[in-house]
């Protein structure tokens, strides 16, 4: 029942059919929707550079701070 297969009708048709159906030109953006891409673009970059800004800090090493801090448990002998 399985071993018999038939292919699709027409298929052969498939690689040379071309649709002189156009679709509908795209609509122009307002000004209105420019801007608002434009802020939001301006907004994302200014999020990722303020992150950047102030997580620099939290990254950095500090070379005269490794290894010169010490708790107050150690200096109780």
């Amino acid at each position: 029942m399985f071993g018999r297969r038939e292919s699709v009708p027409f298929a052969f048709l498939s690689d040379e059919f071309r649709s002189n159906v156009m679709p509908p030109p795209r609509e122009r953006a307002s000004a209105g929707e420019l801007a608002g891409r434009w802020l939001l673009g301006i907004c994302v970059v200014a999020g990722l550079v303020g992150s950047l800004v102030i997580g620099m800090p939290a990254l950095s090493t500090d070379g005269s701070a490794t290894g010169t801090e010490h708790s107050e448990a150690s200096d109780k002998r």
